[in-house]
């Protein structure tokens, strides 16, 4: 093991040196030693899957190993994963439910009817496979100063970024008072279900929404549940579907929450402007969808991730024109500027360097 750290970090010395990136170009030294081993890049932050678990009949969890260029996370946030499928690099971003600081990260993604990246991992996800990772965001996170008393509130796959949470507070040794409240179709479909139980000074509370043997609770998050879990907490988290989020919000409007569901936007408004994708020669008339989806009707196949104004993977450069924003309802100048075009829809005229 002395001689395997040691061969690391004399290694991760000698890519970090500049006179290296010097004899290696005009390529870099990352495309020589990605010949060797694909994660031995400084600039490109990667990950091995060191570990693959299908714990319940709709997931699968990744165990991935990531190398020096990834600078980590903060409990909550999300993470932009890519993978290659079909010759084609796809991203989607994920929330690890691993403790911050952790040395590997763990991501647990629920296979969703229709979804791409998620059927893939869960069908085809492997050890030794290399991933992506990139633009760790979010502001879905814990306090410096962390709460007394804690409700955590997590339906589906929402469960991870609260997991991660929870994770971080027990491994700082904290003595706050929590209670977790999970929501899943059944309990075959409850994710870390046997790890929850097993927690000491948490209360755990989970409901059965479809199958409902061995619910704790009995339909909706309502004042029922509040009373069975944390009747006064100090700071509320909540990730799940929009309608969980709400009803939580309804009670506690303070709450802290993020939903990974795409919203649905009106797109009423076609404006009938020409919108330009230039480095492609292509011209198209405005029909009222978000500028990715008509890109990609147009035959153009532009990168993309979260298609709902999370990870940032799809944006481009808008070179004339203005937008607005679905999510914001924010109106662009006309000037150049980078937007998401999973979320913007043209006003008028647009021209985009896609």
């Amino acid at each position: 093991m002395f001689t395997q750290t040691l061969t690391r970090g004399f290694r991760d010395r000698v890519l970090a040196s500049p006179l290296v990136d010097l004899l290696t170009g005009p390529h870099g030294v990352d495309r020589y030693t990605e010949l060797v081993a694909p994660t031995w890049t400084m600039g490109d932050a990667r990950a091995k899957v060191v570990a693959v678990a299908r714990q319940t009949p709709r997931s699968v969890t990744l165990t991935l190993e990531p190398n020096l260029a990834f600078q980590g996370f903060r409990a909550g946030q999300h993470i932009n994963l890519s993978v290659e499928i079909d010759g084609r690099r796809r991203t989607r971003c994920y929330s690890p439910a691993s403790a911050e600081g952790a040395r590997h990260i763990e991501l647990t993604i629920g296979r969703h009817d229709g979804g791409l990246v998620s059927t893939h991992l869960f069908d085809h996800a492997r050890p030794g496979m290399i991933v992506g990772l990139d633009s760790v965001g979010g502001d879905f996170t814990l306090p410096v100063a962390r709460p007394r008393r804690v409700l955590f509130v997590s339906g589906g796959s929402g469960i991870t970024p609260v997991m991660s949470m929870l994770r971080t507070m027990r491994a700082e040794g904290s003595d706050r008072k929590v209670a977790f409240v999970h929501y899943a179709r059944s309990a075959a479909e409850a994710c870390y279900r046997d790890e929850l139980r097993a927690m000491s000074g948490v209360r755990v509370l989970h409901g059965f929404t479809r199958d409902t043997a061995g619910s704790d609770l009995t339909g909706r998050f309502g004042v029922e549940h509040i009373a069975a879990a944390m009747p006064e907490p100090d700071a509320v988290y909540v990730c799940g579907p929009p309608a969980l989020v709400a009803a939580v919000r309804e009670h506690f409007p303070q709450a802290l929450s993020e939903s990974f569901v795409p919203p649905v936007f009106d797109l009423s408004g076609a404006t009938g402007g020409r919108v330009a994708f230039a480095d492609s020669g292509v011209d198209v008339t405005d029909d009222g969808r978000p500028l990715l989806e008509q890109a990609e009707s147009a035959g153009l196949t532009p990168e993309s991730g979260c298609r709902m104004g999370i990870c940032h993977s799809c944006t481009r450069r808008k070179t004339r024109g203005a937008v607005k924003n679905l999510i914001t309802g924010a109106v662009s100048g006309t000037d150049e500027e980078d937007v998401q075009i999973c979320v913007s829809v043209p006003v008028g005229d647009v021209d985009l360097a896609l």
